[in-house]
C-alpha cells in the first residue's frame, strides 16, 4: 500500500484499507443473488425494529448522482474530505432512510425531529459484503457519504450509517445519567448492523458474507467498541483515529483541558507536547483553538462530568456559532485524576479494553491536533497487545496526516492517490491477510 508519492486522504486510505481487511475477496457481483433487473426486490426490505422507512429506487447512490436531493447532505459532509476528491459515480440501487424508536429530538433531517435515524444503501451489484458506520464528530447519518460511502458502494458493497441516536453539540442533554448519551452511540450502532444484514438477505437472498465496520473519529472509537463487544457481527474492521476512552485515562478529557488552557494563555506549547500533541503540528493549533478544542471539552466533560462547571456549557452549548465553539474558563483547570469516582465510573460504562475478537486496521495521523496519536492509537494498540491480541492489529501511520482530510496539511494535497491505493489493497485483500502482525506504528505512506 506504498504509492510512488504522495500522502493519502482519509477517504482514500479508509477504502483501501477495508478492501484489505477481506480475509478472502467477497463474491462476486455476478453470484450475488440479484438480476439484471433494477432495484430487484426493493419491496420486500423492511428494516427490523424501524418505526419508519421510505424506500427509494435511485439511478446513483454515490453523491454525484444525490447531490441536491434529500437522499445525502453535502453540508453535513463539508471538512472530511479534501476539495480535490474524486468521487465514484453510476451505482444504482435501491435506498432506504429511516429511524429507529427514540425519545430524543436533536436530528431534524427530512423534517423528521426523530433521532436514531439510519440509511441503508443496497447497490444493484452486489459483492457479497456489507460495511457499516456510525457518523463522526456529532455529525448525522449522511457525514460520511463522500468519505467512505462512495468509495465502498463503488466497490459493490452494501452500507448503512446511523446518527448514533443522539447528534449535534448538545447530545450531552439526551439519557439521564452521565454517560448515557456515548453508550447510545455503541447500542445504535449494535442495532443497525443486525437490522442492515437482515435488510441484505431480504434484497439479495441470503445475509452478507463479510460485514465490516468502520468510521472516522467518533465512528473509529465505535469500530473498536463493536469489534471488543460484539465480534460476531463483524469480520474486521477500519478504524480512523478512534477516540479513545479508558477510565483512568488517557482519553479526551486528560489532554484537551491543557489545549484550552493554550486557548486562554495559561499553558506552554512543551505542556501540549508532554500531553501527546506533536512537535511539527503547531501550524493546525490556531485553528484548532477556534474551532475544536474549547466545544469539544466542555460537551464532553459535561457528558461524563455535568457537576464540575454546570454553569458551562449549561442546559445548551450555546445559540450562536461563536457560543458553541468558545471553551469554558473553568476547563482549563480542569484535573480528570482528581475527579470523584463517579465520574470515572461514567467514562468506564463506554470505556475500550483492547480486547478485539476481529482482525483490526487503524489508521491515525502523525499531525493529528484533536486526538493526537501519542494519547491515543499508540495508547490503544498497547491496550490490544495487552490483552494478547497484537496478531488480529495492524497498525498504520499517516505522515502529515491531520484530523480530517478538509484541514490544511500534506494529506489533503493529493486524493488522485485513491486509485492507487485501492489498486494496492485488493491485491492485498486477494493475498495478505489481516491478522498478520505488521510493524508497529509503520507509516502508510511516505511523503
Amino acid at each position: 500500500m506504498r504509492p510512488s508519492r504522495g500522502v493519502p486522504s482519509v477517504a482514500a486510505a479508509l477504502a483501501a484499507a477495508i478492501v484489505a481487511a477481506a480475509l478472502s475477496a467477497p463474491t462476486p457481483a455476478a453470484a450475488a443473488g440479484v438480476g439484471d433487473s433494477h432495484c430487484e426486490r426493493q419491496e420486500r426490505v423492511h428494516v427490523p425494529g424501524a418505526e419508519f422507512q421510505r424506500t427509494a429506487c435511485l439511478a446513483d447512490l454515490t453523491t454525484t448522482g444525490l447531490a441536491g436531493t434529500p437522499y445525502t447532505d453535502l453540508a453535513d459532509q463539508a471538512g472530511l474530505t479534501a476539495r480535490a476528491t474524486r468521487t465514484p459515480s453510476g451505482v444504482p440501487g435501491v435506498q432506504v432512510d429511516g429511524y429507529f424508536p427514540d425519545s430524543s429530538r436533536f436530528n431534524a433531517t427530512h423534517g423528521w425531529r426523530h433521532d436514531a435515524q439510519f440509511v441503508i444503501r443496497l447497490p444493484d451489484r452486489w459483492n457479497g459484503g456489507l460495511v457499516v458506520t456510525g457518523a463522526p464528530g456529532t455529525r448525522r447519518q449522511y457525514a460520511t457519504d463522500k468519505a467512505i460511502s462512495d468509495q465502498v458502494l463503488a466497490q459493490g458493497y452494501a452500507y448503512a450509517a446511523t446518527d448514533k441516536g443522539n447528534n449535534g453539540t448538545d447530545f450531552y442533554r439526551d439519557g439521564t445519567r452521565p454517560g448515557d448519551a456515548v453508550a447510545e452511540w455503541n447500542a445504535r450502532t449494535t442495532q443497525l448492523t443486525r437490522a442492515a444484514r437482515k435488510a441484505v438477505a431480504q434484497r439479495y437472498g441470503h445475509a452478507p458474507r463479510r460485514t465490516y465496520m468502520t468510521g472516522i473519529s467518533n465512528g473509529g472509537y465505535l469500530t473498536r467498541w463493536q469489534l471488543e463487544n460484539h465480534p460476531e457481527l463483524y469480520d474486521g474492521g477500519v478504524d480512523w483515529e478512534g477516540a479513545l476512552w479508558t477510565a483512568d485515562g488517557p482519553n479526551l478529557l486528560t489532554s484537551l483541558p491543557t489545549a484550552v488552557g493554550r486557548v486562554l494563555g495559561s499553558a506552554s506549547e512543551e505542556e501540549l507536547y508532554s500531553v501527546g500533541f506533536a512537535r511539527g503540528s503547531e501550524f493546525l493549533w490556531p485553528y484548532h483553538e477556534k474551532a475544536y478544542w474549547g466545544v469539544t471539552q466542555k460537551t464532553y466533560r459535561a457528558e461524563f462530568d455535568p457537576a464540575y462547571d454546570p454553569g458551562c456549557p449549561g442546559p445548551s452549548a450555546g445559540a450562536t456559532t461563536e457560543e458553541i465553539l468558545a471553551p469554558c474558563a473553568s476547563d482549563a483547570a480542569y484535573d480528570y485524576a482528581s475527579r470523584p469516582a463517579s465520574v470515572h465510573r461514567a467514562v468506564a460504562r463506554v470505556a475500550l479494553t483492547g480486547r478485539i475478537g476481529r482482525p483490526l486496521i487503524t489508521l491515525h495521523g502523525d499531525l493529528d491536533a484533536l486526538l493526537p496519536k501519542a494519547a491515543d492509537s499508540d495508547v490503544y494498540e498497547g491496550m490490544v497487545d495487552a490483552r494478547g491480541r497484537g496478531p488480529l492489529h495492524r497498525y498504520y501511520t499517516v505522515r502529515g496526516g491531520t484530523h480530517v482530510d478538509g484541514l490544511p496539511g500534506p494529506a489533503a494535497a493529493d486524493p488522485a492517490l485513491l486509485s492507487v491505493c485501492l489498486r494496492r489493497a485488493r491485491r492485498m485483500g486477494r493475498t495478505g491477510h489481516p491478522s498478520a502482525r505488521g510493524p508497529d506504528r509503520r507509516p502508510a505512506h511516505g511523503r
